[in-house]
């Protein structure tokens, strides 16, 4: 298996991938530069995306499909969506989930109020309406954030 940005000609599976894991699609096409793929025999069997706003992103798009589960791919994916987060110079990674908030607990990430999300990632298609406002909104702040940085959080604390 292997972890590698998507190419174009693999768009429409990780858009059926989605779509079978009930997962939104709006707006992922627009950052697809940031879209990661785990592919086994030419087939794209995992996904995972990012959406960069400045010093904030959201990870959305990780989705593993059903025979391959249970061998962190999952893990993979979104551990390497979160190297490629800190490469782009984010701090602060947010997500929303129904489904897989102990999953992404197991990763670091903190439920908060979705209210609480970076302003520009509560603009993006998957917090205006993509995702059910019954979503568990979860940040991760990257390690090497600067210390002195105010919490995603607006407390001034760091989460």
């Amino acid at each position: 298996m292997e972890i590698r940005p998507i190419q174009p000609e693999e768009v429409s599976q990780v858009l059926d991938l989605l779509r079978r894991n009930r997962l939104p699609v709006a707006g992922l096409l627009e950052h697809a530069s940031d879209v990661l793929v785990a592919v086994e025999r030419d087939r794209v069997i995992g996904s995972a995306g990012l959406e960069v706003y400045g010093q904030a992103a959201l990870l959305r798009s990780v989705a593993v499909e059903p025979g391959f589960r249970g061998q962190g791919i999952g893990r993979a994916l979104a551990t390497r969506a979160l190297e490629l987060a800190r490469q782009r110079g984010v701090t602060a990674v947010y997500l929303l989930t129904e489904t897989a908030a102990a999953f992404f607990g197991g990763l670091g990430f903190r439920p908060i109020p979705r209210g609480a999300a970076e302003p520009a990632v509560g603009r993006s298609l998957e917090f205006q309406g993509a995702c059910p406002a019954s979503a568990t909104c979860m940040v991760l702040v990257l390690a090497g954030a600067s210390a002195g940085r105010t919490s995603p959080l607006g407390s001034g604390r760091r989460p």
